[in-house]
């Protein structure tokens, strides 16, 4: 920190007009100077510089002081500010650390991830063992310079080569195993690193210090990448991968870009888009877009353009536009990621999509309207439910204006109705923007009450124990008993996430692919899917599988159990309690998936059977056509089956 006393001499002493000149044409007007805007990059003199004030923009605004424009100009921090206009004014300013009683205590961790970081690459380039890697890096094109930029490194196959490596430096076991770099699972079981044969990624903080790694799997296997676990130093979701390098050039652009992984993030980078980072392999956080608030409002989404890559954009859009950000999509052609298509058209193909980026809001009308989803009333009325929680989810007052009035023209319905359905509780869906709460709104709109959902849940009281267990107070007595059909299912999924999360990308992708399959037909396979937690019809799943996504399976339990009721709490301990009921994890999520789907072509049939009274005779073969493909489709399931329909 820098004293007050010490800000108010810099900024006594600071040559406002000198400093802002070396990037502004000033000249001198009466008792001011002015000149063109290097904000909105004008051309005539708007731009005002007080020789003992400020500066102001008559056009856009800007305004601030000596340290504002260092910061805004540059991309600096305030202490940095302070620095550079001290240096300007020859006054040398030294920050003064807070009091500390003793060392820090992660001074331990921060110490010995670092070295860590240095054995993996040292692994990379100057072993036989890292050969592999070498030659995966060169596969994707990616030169040793730039990998030595980010640190990149591999982590050998070899059971004990680390270990015996910290060994040799004295580094303690149990240090080692406290960091999650050493694993010991089980009583007896042998202490092994948790990383081997992956491509290693470090993870730094905004000061430059290794917390945490990512790792790629080079040969077969599961989970093909691997973060390090929650510990004292290392939180996901309040990490962004390249934050600490791209923080001056987001405050310099006064925009961020986010993409998805740790290779899109390095390709633009290397293609010269610093203003980019990526989170760590889970859906944008509220830490994290909070985390990116304090150096930028603007964002630009840049993900992959399959469907699942759509589904995380609009995911993350709800989460930034929550904490006041404006929030743009980039639309890559069909088939290609951040990573592929930087790698083949370079700065020049990506720089202008990221311009052109299209506001958030805009897109998922424009995605709606060439499915077709405006063309009749039921799909109108769910294209309304998938627009209806972006509207809500922006905090800004004119943007969820804007929003209201965009959605009510692209449906053809009075603006009047839809801001009545945005404020009420619809079929209780409102929701407070936390994933847990926004999961048990997408599952409770799903079905009216006593339709064997969960609804005689609904008008209980949140705290309140289930039915027959009415005497117990916060923790429930007996085992959870799921009022949707195949809640076994998703209580295996739910398990096998909480016990091992080693496997929530699967369970993700697994379970996003079904919501792309239950998306309506005609909705085409670019069309975005239900909101998170919507495949799971069990409210107390669905929250349990959102708080997952949005913090991490192997997040701190305090953390993961902030947005939950006490029903749920009770049940993510339950689960979490029995990790000797997953004997085959793979196995499991295959088999729970399988009768998801048979779920999933049940009610596709139905609504199939509730319009055939309704069709004229070519469509009744049309549809019963579709039935007995459904049939059939369940059939090789290898689910319980219904019979097929004939005329």
């Amino acid at each position: 920190m820098i004293p007050d006393e010490v800000v108010e001499q810099v900024s006594a002493a600071a040559d406002i007009v000198a400093i802002i000149g070396e990037h502004v044409k000033l000249k001198k007007t009466g008792s001011v100077w002015r000149g063109p805007c290097p904000f909105h990059q004008g051309t005539n003199a708007n731009f005002s510089v007080m020789p003992r004030g400020g500066y102001t923009c008559f056009v856009c605004g800007e305004k601030g002081s000596v340290f504002t424009f260092v910061q805004k100009r540059l991309g600096m921090s305030f202490v940095e500010a302070v620095k550079y206009v001290g240096a300007k004014s020859g006054i040398e300013v030294q920050e003064v650390q807070r009091k500390r009683e003793g060392p820090d205590p992660r001074e331990p961790l921060w110490e010995l991830h670092g070295t860590v970081a240095e054995y993996f690459q040292r692994q990379l380039w100057d072993t036989p063992a890292g050969a592999e890697a070498r030659a995966y890096l060169a596969s994707r094109e990616v030169s040793r310079a730039t990998a030595e930029r980010f640190g990149l490194g591999y982590a050998p196959r070899d059971l004990n080569a680390l270990r015996e490596h910290l060994r040799g430096l004295g580094v303690p076991e149990e240090r080692a195993i406290a960091a999650g770099i050493l694993v010991h699972r089980e009583e007896g079981d042998e202490i092994r690193p948790r990383f081997r044969d992956r491509l290693m990624f470090p993870i730094l903080e905004q000061g430059g210090k290794v917390v945490a790694f990512g790792g790629r799997l080079l040969g077969p296997g599961e989970p093909k990448y691997l973060n390090s676990a929650e510990s004292e130093i290392f939180s996901k979701g309040k990490v962004l991968y390249n934050l600490g390098a791209a923080r001056n050039a987001i405050r310099r652009e006064d925009r961020v870009v986010i993409v998805e992984g740790y290779f899109d993030a390095l390709r633009l980078v290397d293609a010269g888009v610093e203003h980019v980072v990526a989170p760590m392999g889970t859906a944008l956080g509220e830490g994290q877009a909070e985390l990116l608030s304090r150096f930028t409002k603007h964002a630009v989404l840049l993900y992959d353009s399959d469907g699942p890559g759509q589904k995380a954009t609009f995911r993350a859009s709800d989460v930034l536009l929550a904490k006041g950000f404006e929030v743009r999509v980039v639309t890559l052609p069909e088939g290609e990621d951040p990573d592929t298509f930087v790698r083949a058209k370079g700065i020049a193909g990506i720089a202008p999509l990221i311009e052109q980026a299209m506001d958030v809001f805009d897109r998922k009308v424009q995605l709606l309207q060439r499915a077709g989803w405006f063309n009749d009333l039921q799909h109108k009325r769910r294209a309304l439910d998938r627009l209806l929680p972006t509207i809500r989810a922006a905090s800004d007052p004119i943007t969820r204006d804007l929003y209201l009035a965009r959605a009510a023209e692209a449906a053809g319905i009075a603006r009047e109705v839809l801001l009545q359905e945005l404020h009420a509780v619809r079929r209780g869906t409102r929701t407070t923007g936390r994933p847990a709460e926004a999961a048990r709104a997408s599952v409770a709109g799903q079905y009216p009450r006593g339709a064997g959902s969960g609804g005689e849940f609904r008008d209980r009281d949140a705290d309140a124990p289930p039915p027959g267990d009415e005497a117990a107070p916060a923790v429930f007595r007996g085992p959870y008993r799921s009022p949707v059909e195949q809640g076994n299912a998703e209580q295996t999924l739910l398990r096998v996430l909480l016990t091992q999360p080693i496997w929530q990308d699967l369970i993700a992708e697994e379970l996003g692919k079904l919501e792309m399959e239950e998306l309506p037909e005609g909705a085409g396979d670019d069309a975005f899917a239900e909101d998170q937690g919507s495949v799971l019809r069990d409210p107390v799943y669905a929250a349990l599988y959102a708080a997952a996504m949005h913090h991490g399976a192997d997040a701190d339990p305090e953390q993961f159990t902030s947005g939950l009721d006490a029903r749920e709490i009770y049940v993510y301990e339950t689960l979490r309690g029995e990790a000797d009921a997953v004997v085959d994890a793979k196995r499991s999520i295959a088999d729970a998936m399988r009768q998801l789907r048979g779920r999933s072509v049940d009610a596709r049939v139905a609504e199939l059977k509730s319009i055939l009274p309704l069709a004229d005779e070519a469509e009744k073969d049309v549809i019963i056509a579709k039935i007995n493909k459904l049939t059939e489709e369940k059939r090789a399931l290898g689910v319980p089956r219904w019979g097929a329909v004939r005329r």
